[in-house]
């Protein structure tokens, strides 16, 4: 597969911005290298398992229940996809740990998606979740091109691996859900919609593996994936956006936190992955006013709100109004309903009746 040219369905972990940042480094010149290559290559069935128990009277029991069917491929540094095959379903670990942990991963994803909302894959019917590691050369990205994940192994001044990062593939994979579901268009306000669902789920899924309430999770997207010499936790902080790193070289992470301060940009597809910010901010607080799993109410909503006949041309306050509306119909005008508006007052993109009443009277 040639991935010369740019894809609409293909989004990547790593905004071009920073990547065309690290291509211009007097400091990590393997990255600026890898940075450069990256940007000129461009972002190029049904199973079941068996769950057996025992009962109190000393019965085995026997539950079908859904289960992944996953394909790791490996690329061997070109940029051909898919690949060659290297781990099945029913095959196990092997000496490679970027294959053993892109699997884990995907299995990761898809217990989140199954356990949480009830959705059987990407497409909700089982869909293989395929992935291709090794990934061109010091290729500084991990993208979801439409019909599977796709790794780099980064250029190790700036990037690690992408593969050990949970939050990465659920981020990626969730893609794949937005393309089955509301299929956001990749531009402005809903290309950062697109890119803000995917933190969520993306988050989620290492909340979710890692058994972590809203209170305990860092709310950091893509952490670990910076080497040491970089000053910076993660790609992006969905709490404290604009927060996840500032290094000489890379700039200071560019996501505002508000509504006020919208970036407005013709570059990254309209700023989908700097104002996305905004949204991911507001499910973060949501979680957090309610407490608990995130995954099990601020979740639910946000997938009910992607689910339920969202436009795929929503705007913030489409989204903030579908999401709102998900809350009360899931759990009545509770807590719930009210953390939800609350969130989205505090990021601007609701604003309060009294704040309208006294701009009218201006």
């Amino acid at each position: 597969m040639d991935h010369s040219a740019q894809d609409d369905s293909i989004r990547g972990i790593i905004p071009a911005y920073l990547l065309a940042r690290i291509a211009q480094s007097g400091r990590f010149t393997k990255a600026a290298d890898a940075a450069r290559q990256t940007l000129l290559a461009g972002r190029p069935q049904f199973r079941a398992r068996i769950n057996l128990s025992v009962d109190e009277h000393g019965d085995l029991v026997a539950e079908l229940t859904d289960a992944p069917n996953r394909t790791i491929s490996d690329a061997a540094g070109t940029e051909t996809l898919p690949g060659a095959v290297v781990r099945t379903e029913e095959e196990p670990p092997v000496d490679d740990a970027s294959v053993n942990q892109a699997f884990d991963g995907l299995g990761a994803t898809f217990e989140l998606l199954l356990a949480a909302f009830q959705r059987n894959s990407l497409d909700g019917l089982g869909a293989e979740l395929k992935a291709t590691v090794h990934y061109g050369t010091d290729y500084d990205n991990a993208f979801w091109d439409g019909e599977r994940m796709v790794f780099g192994d980064g250029d190790g001044e700036v990037f690690g691996g992408f593969t050990g990062s949970l939050s990465v593939i659920g981020h990626e994979l969730t893609h794949g859900v937005i393309q089955h579901t509301a299929n956001l268009e990749y531009q402005g306000q809903p290309g950062a919609l697109n890119e803000s669902i995917a933190d969520v789920f993306g988050a989620l899924t290492e909340q979710y593996a890692a058994e972590q309430t809203a209170e305990e999770a860092t709310w950091l997207i893509g952490a670990g994936i910076f080497t040491d010499d970089v000053e910076g936790t993660a790609l992006r902080s969905m709490l404290e956006p604009g927060t996840a790193y500032d290094d000489d070289e890379l700039g200071k992470d560019p996501q505002p936190a508000h509504m006020r301060d919208f970036v407005q940009t013709t570059e990254d597809n309209g700023g989908v992955h700097i104002n996305s910010g905004i949204p991911n901010r507001a499910f973060a607080l949501t979680a957090r006013a309610l407490g608990g799993n995130a995954w099990e109410r601020a979740g639910t909503v946000w997938y009910r709100a992607l689910t339920g006949g969202l436009s795929p041309t929503a705007t913030f306050r489409e989204f903030a109004d579908a999401t709102t509306a998900a809350a009360t119909e899931e759990y009545g005008e509770s807590k719930v309903a009210t953390a939800v508006r609350d969130a989205w007052l505090t990021v601007g993109v609701l604003e309060d009746e009294r704040d309208r009443r006294a701009d009218r009277q201006r």
